[in-house]
């Protein structure tokens, strides 16, 4: 009996890699596209409004800064403080592992508290400095109010969340997103169209739908079933545990932060020579991105257990193999994206919009935006690796590199070389970013994992290692 219940503790220390990781991933990358929907199903239903869709569409899109903030935050502390926790749940300390989460679950609230405030308070002056214009901001401001008043239910379920899956409870990691996504879905014609709600409707279909998956977060998190419990003596915040987590989970929050940023960048250069429908166009590719980005976080997040697991447990071939596997998937993933977006972009512009002109306008911005695209599985299997590594430092350097070194810059130079047409030069900084950033990105993983790996062997104490599987 008592072996079982080992046995059962440790599976992710012995289960066969390959198996371990469709049971981690295949929910993980689930409910990656389910979370999709809450923005994505927002905007398809917003761009089929009639006679006002393209300019509400673009109005929302000035949003998206706003809201990868807060999403951001939310990385910030989970994606730092859940490898953390799986790093001391291999190596035995449960204790430890439960006050990370404790600490994490109140950095959390205090977050979400002075984000609301912020929000409500700047929300307006924000959207007209990320691109918005007379024609769009009413659009934006009326679901950014809406929105704000969320925050603590985003922050939560996204945070929180990554403590579920990191202790191997994938399955119920994509239940709470799954709960949240339908309820979304059948709300948001109600709201939008059935209570003629517009953009307001889809804003408050998103905070009833993030509340309700919030409840099932943190009840899972205080209940019998976790193995990892939130427990009062462990929510006083203690500088010595949280900001480790804080420092590693900095690489993931400058990642998607950083969205935020250029997202300002893209629609300030692109306002300046296309207007609005090439604004309008930014937040469909910004949406199809999505489809690349976030199953490619889910795959990363089924394999940063195994890794961080292991990495504690000192089983060192495991810990390879799982990364390996991880790169296969990652980049076969971002190549069949790529070939079906160059294929069909049309398809891809017409989920989003009815109007004739955007569709043709999104699906040539498309084919030049994502040209970069079919590599970028590598990028994002390396990046995951550094974080559940717990290598916060080369997290951090590669999610500079990319998007501040790189992009940015990027944005305004390349229109001043390619003067033909400006427009296409704005969206032609993306591809020629990626590539550059999986180039270096390669490199500096080559050096660093093989450091990772010789320095698990000078360990005292260390488990051997065991065969990968």
């Amino acid at each position: 009996m008592e072996q079982n219940k080992q046995q059962n503790k440790d599976f992710l220390g012995t289960e066969p890699i390959g198996k371990l990781l469709v049971k981690l991933a295949v929910p993980t990358v689930a409910a990656q596209i389910i979370n999709m929907l809450y923005n994505i199903v927002d905007r398809i239903y917003i761009g089929h409004i009639r006679g006002t869709g393209a300019l509400a569409l673009t109005g929302v899109g000035v949003c998206m800064p706003l809201i990868m903030i807060v999403s951001a935050f939310a990385a910030l502390v989970g994606n730092g403080g859940a490898p953390r926790a799986a790093i001391f749940m291999g190596k035995g300390e449960s204790k430890t592992a439960e006050k990370i989460l404790g600490n994490c679950f109140s950095l959390q609230i205090l977050i979400s508290l002075i984000l609301t405030a912020l929000l409500l308070i700047l929300g307006k002056p924000f959207l007209l400095a990320f691109g918005a214009s007379e024609n769009t901001i009413a659009y934006a401001d009326s679901y950014m109010k809406i929105y704000a008043l969320g925050t603590l239910f985003v922050q939560l379920t996204l945070g929180m969340n990554a403590f579920i899956t990191t202790q191997g409870f994938a399955g119920t990691g994509m239940l709470t997103v799954l709960i949240g996504a339908v309820l979304n879905i059948i709300l948001d014609p109600v709201f939008i169209f059935g209570l003629h709600m517009g953009v307001r409707g889809a804003a408050l279909a998103t905070i009833l739908s993030q509340a309700a998956s919030c409840i099932f977060v943190v009840s899972f998190l205080f209940g019998k079933k976790t193995k990892l419990r939130i427990r009062k003596e462990n929510l006083s915040l203690k500088g010595e545990i949280i900001l480790p987590c804080i420092l590693l989970g900095s690489a993931v929050f400058v990642m998607q932060s950083s969205e935020s940023v250029i997202s300002v960048c893209f629609n300030s250069s692109l306002l300046k020579y296309g207007g609005d429908i090439a604004v309008g166009a930014m937040t469909i590719l910004t949406s199809v991105m999505q489809f690349a980005l976030l199953p490619l976080q889910g795959l990363g997040q089924g394999a940063q257990p195994i890794m961080s697991y292991n990495y504690g447990a000192g089983n060192k071939e495991r810990v390879r193999g799982a990364y390996g596997l991880l790169l296969k998937t990652s980049l076969t993933y971002s190549l069949l994206l790529w070939l079906a977006v160059m294929l069909w972009p049309a398809f891809f512009a017409s989920i989003f919009t009815t109007d004739g002109e955007m569709i043709t306008f999104t699906a040539h911005a498309l084919r030049i935006y994502i040209a970069g695209m079919g590599i970028f599985g590598i990028q994002m299997a390396c990046q995951m690796a550094f974080n559940a590594l717990g290598d916060a430092v080369s997290s951090i350097v590669v999610a500079v590199m990319r998007k501040f070194v790189l992009l940015i810059p990027l944005i305004y130079l390349v229109p001043l070389v390619y003067t033909a047409d400006k427009t296409t030069a704005v969206y032609l900084a993306e591809p020629i970013a990626d590539v550059l950033a999986v180039t270096f990105t390669s490199v500096l993983f080559f050096f660093r994992f093989r450091k990772a790996l010789q320095k698990m062997d000078e360990v005292p104490g260390g488990r051997k290692e065991v065969q990968a599987q």
